[in-house]
């Protein structure tokens, strides 16, 4: 395990990540589909797994981070729902995305360019990706990230420009301008993309 790594666990470990409720967005919008099969990408401790659990949905989690899955598959058991929580290093292409395989995709702050066509493959026609991913941000008083991480204005848009778009903003989080911009983005698979 690199230093980088080693905080992350110890941060995940102590708690200070920890977030129980689901990005708002896939609150709001996950209980309005008919459950089916979900993969939570870069899924950390679990809050969009879990609450797509408690719902119905036949999840898959998928983190580098041990730690983060030890944590998820712990709070699965004490709320009594199933997740297949896997620990996999995205980047090195140790879990790959089945094509055709999800009803729904939650990708929420992790920024991989080249995973963008399997996430987008890996959707069923008439499923859903739902992302929300940091954008580029000149506020001098945010702590500073390397923009490789960061999305582009219109960059997560033109990822799905053939897909009905149900929910697409990009800027501050309502009422928190403090924090940094972000992209979402709720896409429809209507068409073979």
């Amino acid at each position: 395990m690199n230093s980088w790594d080693a905080k992350w666990a110890k941060r995940q470990r102590e708690g200070e990540l920890a977030n129980d409720r689901p990005h708002p967005l896939v609150g709001q919008f996950a209980a309005q589909l008919k459950p089916g099969r979900a993969l939570d990408v870069a899924c950390g401790t679990g809050r969009n797994a879990l609450y797509l659990a408690e719902l119905g949905w036949q999840v898959t989690a998928v983190d580098s981070s041990k730690v983060a899955i030890e944590i998820l598959t712990e709070r699965a058991r004490e709320l009594g729902v199933q997740v297949d929580a896997r620990v996999a290093d995205l980047e090195k292409g140790e879990f790959i995305i089945e094509p055709d395989s999800y009803d729904l995709i939650v990708n929420c702050c992790y920024l991989q360019r080249d995973l963008f066509p399997a996430i987008k493959a890996g959707v069923r026609i008439g499923g859903v990706v739902i992302a929300v991913i940091a954008m580029m941000d000149d506020n001098l008083n945010l702590k500073p990230m390397n923009p490789a991480f960061l999305l582009q204005p219109g960059e997560l848009r033109s990822e799905f420009e053939r897909w009905k778009l149900l929910h697409d903003f990009e800027g501050k989080p309502e009422e928190k301008s403090d924090q940094r911009m972000m992209a979402e983005i709720i896409a429809d698979r209507i068409q073979w993309t």
